[in-house]
């Protein structure tokens, strides 16, 4: 009897549950009758019937399950990822407060779509206008003004042609200019050359009242000093493009006053 059952329950689907449940009640208790009584056969037959309609109800029920189409699966629903906060939403949380948004004209060709809100057009304010200098137009000659020297006025050149620092020059002022390798010679030549005496290894003097130089060796110096090769012992007189040799250093003299110019030619220039 427990395997009839069991057999009925694998015989009947999930959807039959409530329809096999009488027909299993039934044999059961036609079951239990067998016991006490003779089946007769009208009894019989009808119990047959019954059990005959019961087994086409449920294949009819079955087969109506299975004939249906299979239903798609149902894709599980997108997880979208929170929205990111607007430009206008970041602003105002990183200023703490309401954001600076620019006007806004509705009037000047806004266009309001049926069933949306207006169209809106965004107005830039004009910026203000930078005041830059303009240059003049000066017509005729113009005075030149001419005042105090605010520095020693340079009267030459020594442009270095050979040994350290070679392609550099320096100013030849009015008056009298100490040479040496010590920046606190007037004429400095200190590039690296160690042959040059620290102080004052020669002078170099211009004179504005005859418009003329002079290169005057310390003597009391070890150091040599030579123009054009030669080894001057007393003050000798400077012509343009001679070659001064110091230690391993040569020096080019270029004049820019002299017989042609003076800067006391120049009416109001004062040293």
């Amino acid at each position: 009897m427990a395997d009839n059952e069991q057999g009925g329950k694998d015989g009947a689907g999930k959807g039959q549950s409530g329809f096999l449940g009488s027909l299993r009640d039934a044999l059961k208790a036609a079951s239990r009758d067998e016991d006490d009584r003779i089946i007769s056969p009208g009894e019989q037959q009808a119990g047959q019937l019954a059990v005959a309609a019961n087994t086409e109800g449920a294949r009819a029920m079955s087969t109506s399950e299975d004939s249906k189409p299979a239903a798609p699966d149902t894709p599980a629903a997108d997880v979208q990822p929170p929205p990111l906060p607007t430009a206008a939403e970041a602003a105002r949380e990183a200023r703490g407060g309401t954001p600076n948004i620019p006007p806004v004209d509705r009037a000047v060709g806004a266009a309001t779509p049926a069933g949306g809100p207006p169209t809106t057009r965004v107005v830039k304010e004009p910026s203000a206008p930078v005041d830059e200098p303009h240059t003049k137009l000066v017509r005729g000659r113009q005075p030149v003004q001419r005042g105090e020297f605010k520095q020693d006025p340079v009267v030459g050149w020594l442009v270095i042609v050979g040994g350290p620092g070679i392609g550099s020059f320096r100013p030849i002022f009015e008056g009298n200019n100490t040479i040496g390798r010590s920046s606190s010679n007037r004429i400095p030549i200190d590039f690296g050359d160690d042959a040059i005496s620290g102080d004052e290894q020669a002078y170099i003097r211009y004179d504005s009242a005859d418009r003329s130089f002079l290169l005057v060796p310390n003597m009391s110096k070890t150091n040599v000093v030579s123009v054009n090769e030669k080894r001057p012992t007393s003050a000798i007189a400077l012509q343009t493009m001679d070659v001064i040799t110091m230690g391993r250093t040569q020096l080019v003299f270029v004049p820019f006053c002299g017989p042609e110019f003076d800067w006391g030619e120049l009416s109001g220039a004062k040293s």
